[in-house]
């Protein structure tokens, strides 16, 4: 589901200007108000001066790091959404991401329909937030009533134990995002939660039995491999970028889009 893009602001913060023309040339045809930085410092500056809805952040920068400037971001706008642009295997990288405020990632090489469904997906979720709280969460055939503790597919309740539901009331509330499995023990569980990963994939095993056509090939609770889970609409266009797809061209002068 694409959404209007007029009067939305874009900060691109990239040390590489061959890459950042290139994409804020592809960025703008698809409607972003785009503005490009170098430094973590200069996106600091830019932020102190104007206002944007999306940022996208390299995690490799000199100076001020990608991961150090999400932060000061983040504490400088809760409001706004942030994608980091990590390397693939670096699965480190992408946790201490989303730990420092970060929205999602989406990881080099990519082709710019991933990348621009993940800035759709983001801005969604940023207005929801931003928007009236609504006691009813949807996700393809699934709804979720908070006020009443109660999960539905296609209209019929699914019976789900207290843990559960507080489980996937979670991920609901960061529906299309990536959650850490250190931030859903914590959040469900407790604080001294942290490291009980076999725990948590018990309970994400039995929800998927509960919600999934096939828990074997999931379309709602996805796996981020070495990060945590993601909740998806499969009828959103960015669930199907958990799909097998062909190999990515590198993005650059001549990878966009």
């Amino acid at each position: 589901m694409s959404l209007p893009l007029e009067n939305c602001r874009v900060l691109i913060v990239d040390d590489e200007p061959s890459y950042s023309r290139a994409l804020r040339t592809s960025l703008a045809a698809s409607g972003f108000a785009v503005e490009v930085t170098e430094t973590g410092e200069d996106a600091i500056k830019a932020f102190n001066r104007a206002r944007f809805d999306l940022v996208l952040l390299d995690i490799n920068m000199p100076g001020i790091s990608g991961i150090e400037t999400c932060r000061h971001l983040r504490a400088m706008a809760r409001d706004v959404g942030i994608v980091m642009v990590t390397v693939r295997g670096a699965e480190d990288d992408k946790v201490s991401s989303l730990e420092a405020g970060a929205d999602d990632f989406v990881t080099k090489p990519y082709r710019f329909r991933e990348l621009l469904a993940r800035l759709q997906a983001v801005l969604r979720r940023v207005r929801i937030h931003n928007a009236q709280p609504n006691s009813i969460l949807h996700a393809g055939e699934l709804e979720l009533d908070l006020d009443h503790r109660v999960l539905r597919k296609c209209g019929k309740e699914v019976h789900l134990s207290p843990t559960e539901f507080d489980l996937i009331a979670f991920l609901f509330r960061h529906q299309g995002g990536p959650v850490t499995h250190v931030r859903l023990l914590r959040a469900v569980w407790g604080l001294e939660y942290g490291n009980e990963l076999e725990y948590l994939r018990s309970y994400v095993k039995a929800l998927r039995k509960k919600i999934e056509d096939d828990p074997a090939r999931p379309k709602y609770l996805l796996t981020e491999p070495c990060v945590g889970y993601r909740l998806c609409d499969p009828s959103a266009d960015v669930a199907h970028l958990e799909e097998p797809r062909p190999k990515a061209i590198a993005c650059g002068a001549a990878g966009l889009p």
